[in-house]
C-alpha cells in the first residue's frame, strides 16, 4: 500500500507540475490543497470514537476559501454524521436486510484504489474504488463485498471568494436483487450528505428565494445555498449544495434541518430501488464554497454559464 500511494504522489507531479489543485498523502487519507492552501481532506483508513462509530470514504474537513473549517465529524448530537458522505439506512440484498450504512451498522468499506491526476487547467481529480461489505453477508465462510462504488470528485481552482467541487458517485451491485433506500419513515432522508457547522443565524435559499426546514422533506430546483456566520471570525459564508439535472427523480427533495444535523438531497425516499449488476446507479452532485456574500445571480452563473 505504502509503494502505491509514493507512485501515485510521482504520477501526479509529473502530469502537471504547475496546476494549482494539487494533493499531500498523509498517514490515514489525502489531503487536498489549491495553491498551498486546504481544500478537503478525504479520510482512506477507518477511524471511530471508542472503537464505535468506525467509519472511512468521506471527507472532513473541508475548509472554506477563507480557511474556516466547515463541516463536523462526530458530532454530539449524531455520533454517526461524518462531514460530506454519502450512504443510505437500507441495504437489501433479497428479502435478507445485510446492513445500515447511514448509522454505520453491520456496514464497512474497503477503500482498494486511489488515484488523483492534476489536470492543466488548474483542476484536480480524485477517483475512488470502494468496495461495500458487511458482518451479515458471507459466502463460503467469508466476507464477500456487495456493492463496488467508484466516485470522482473534481476540485476547482479558487475563484475569487469561491471554489467548486464536483461529485460522480457510480454505485454497481456485485449481487443480483440488492436494493438501496433512505428512511422508513416521511422523512426518507438518505445519500449524498453534508454535516455542516450550523450557526445561529443560518439561513436556507433556493433559485426561488428562502426556504423554511420542515420535518419532511422541502422542494428546491437544483440548489440550496446554507449560508450564516461560518466564516473565520464569524464572518459570513455558506455552501451551496446542488442536485445535478441528471440524476434519478430529479428534482430530489431536501431534508434541510436548522440545528445538529445534516443537509440531504433525498434519494430515493423510503422506497428502497434496485442497484444494477450491469449498468451503474449514477448520482452527480456539486458544492460551492464560499466566503462572504454570494448573490442568487452569481450562483446561476456559475452553475448555468
Amino acid at each position: 500500500m505504502r509503494k502505491f500511494y509514493i507512485l501515485l504522489i510521482l504520477f501526479s507531479f509529473i502530469m502537471s507540475s504547475n496546476a494549482q489543485v494539487s494533493m499531500k498523502k498523509k498517514d490515514d487519507g489525502i489531503l487536498i490543497t489549491d495553491s498551498g492552501e486546504k481544500v478537503l481532506f478525504y479520510q482512506i483508513d477507518p477511524k471511530g470514537k471508542n472503537g464505535e462509530y468506525i467509519r472511512n470514504n468521506y471527507i472532513h474537513p473541508l475548509w472554506g476559501p477563507d480557511g474556516a473549517v466547515l463541516t463536523e465529524d462526530f458530532p454530539a448530537d449524531h455520533l454517526h454524521h461524518r462531514g460530506i458522505f454519502w450512504a443510505w439506512h437500507q441495504v437489501w440484498i433479497g428479502d435478507k436486510r445485510v446492513g445500515d450504512p447511514w448509522e454505520i451498522k453491520n456496514f464497512e468499506q474497503d477503500v482498494i484504489e486511489v488515484e488523483f491526476m492534476a489536470n492543466q487547467n488548474g483542476t484536480g481529480v480524485l477517483k475512488t474504488e470502494v468496495l461495500w461489505k458487511s458482518d451479515k453477508w458471507w459466502k463460503s465462510g467469508k466476507k464477500v463485498p456487495y456493492m463496488r462504488e467508484k466516485a470522482k470528485i473534481t476540485v476547482h481552482p479558487e475563484n475569487g471568494n469561491y471554489r467548486k467541487i464536483d461529485f460522480e458517485i457510480r454505485l454497481l451491485a456485485m449481487e443480483e436483487k440488492l436494493k438501496i433506500g433512505g428512511s422508513e419513515n416521511e422523512k426518507g432522508y438518505g445519500g449524498f450528505s453534508v454535516r455542516m457547522k450550523l450557526p445561529d443565524d443560518v439561513k436556507f435559499a433556493g433559485p426561488n428565494g428562502y426556504l423554511t426546514p420542515e420535518v419532511t422533506a422541502v422542494e428546491s430546483d437544483g440548489y440550496v445555498n446554507v449560508s450564516g456566520s461560518v466564516g473565520k471570525n464569524q464572518q459570513h459564508g455558506g455552501i451551496v449544495i446542488v442536485d445535478h439535472p441528471e440524476n434519478p427523480d430529479y428534482p430530489q427533495p431536501w431534508i434541510l434541518r436548522a440545528k445538529n444535523s445534516m443537509q440531504n438531497p433525498a434519494w430515493p425516499g423510503r422506497e428502497a430501488v434496485t442497484v444494477s449488476t450491469t449498468e451503474p446507479t449514477v448520482l452527480r452532485y456539486s458544492l460551492i464554497v464560499y466566503s462572504r456574500k454570494l448573490k442568487e445571480k452569481k450562483i446561476k452563473k456559475i452553475l448555468y454559464k
